[in-house]
């Protein structure tokens, strides 16, 4: 399903992002993992059946978007799919959250989408053009990860900001390069089983910036959350992976500026 294909996706030496990353070189494309940890991204690189290459770096930094990019082209010549997955969350009530960790989830959940996203432009667009010209149709892709929270989420004043940005730029770029035959869709999770919704302990720790970052959800709340599932039980990083690779796939061809709630039938979001 997606020989020939040159695949970037950000966040993805673990979770939901190397589950994407395995459906997409399974269908025989090309993928770059990128990730902040390099041990990790290169074991991922690894584990994956297809050819691929690894960028490793914090995306937030100035450059390191255009850095991605790059990797992709110098390695494989072309760039076709665009998977923004990367991020973390940092929750609190508004009235304990303090600037920095309100701008944190901002820079990596809505603008590094936007920096991957103009960096890959003309590899994405500039093919289009001559494609175009030789009245050929030729789909390219591109993916962001927003969440349920987007519709709101107490405690994640930052987080569903930020996942709501990634909807406006969905449907924005949506409309500007439909005409290059570039799809353009997000999709919003629910209760997914990853490093972010494991139940909580004193352990249930990432590293971000030389910065120990709590995640996890209480078992208490895990344990709700999963009682309002009409599917009874949280998604695996496969299932929620799969949506990203049927968005990537010949079968969206004509699905462009959506926004796809994976959540197990839990009512959450906007019909539009």
């Amino acid at each position: 399903m997606f020989e020939g294909k040159v695949a970037v996706v950000t966040g993805s030496a673990r979770g939901i992002g190397l589950a994407t990353a395995q459906w997409l070189s399974e269908g025989g494309a090309r993928v770059v993992i990128a990730d902040l940890d390099g041990d990790a991204a290169h074991e991922a690189a690894a584990e994956l059946p297809g050819e691929t290459a690894v960028w490793a770096g914090n995306l937030v930094e100035h450059g390191a978007a255009d850095a991605l990019i790059r990797t992709a082209v110098d390695a494989f010549g072309q760039l076709d799919i665009v998977v923004n997955n990367a991020g973390y969350t940092l929750d609190a009530p508004i009235h304990k959250m303090d600037d920095a960790d309100f701008q944190a989830m901002i820079d990596i959940h809505t603008v590094v989408p936007f920096r991957v996203l103009r960096a890959a432009a003309p590899h994405l667009r500039e093919p289009a053009k001559r494609e175009r010209a030789e009245q050929r149709e030729v789909f390219r892709k591109v993916v962001n990860v927003s969440s349920v929270a987007a519709y709101g989420n107490p405690g994640q004043a930052n987080y569903s900001s930020a996942k709501s940005g990634v909807i406006g730029l969905t449907k924005t770029l949506a409309r500007e390069w439909g005409a290059f035959k570039i799809n353009v869709n997000a999709v919003a999770f629910g209760f997914i089983e990853t490093r972010l919704t494991e139940a909580k302990t004193d352990e249930s720790r990432i590293e971000v910036d030389g910065r120990s970052v709590q995640v996890g959800i209480p078992e208490q709340t895990r344990s709700m959350l999963a009682a309002m599932v009409p599917l009874g039980r949280p998604g695996t990083t496969r299932e929620a992976a799969g949506a990203i690779a049927f968005l990537c796939s010949p079968w969206s061809d004509y699905v462009t500026g959506q926004v796809l709630n994976v959540s197990g039938g839990v009512p959450f979001g906007m019909s539009a």
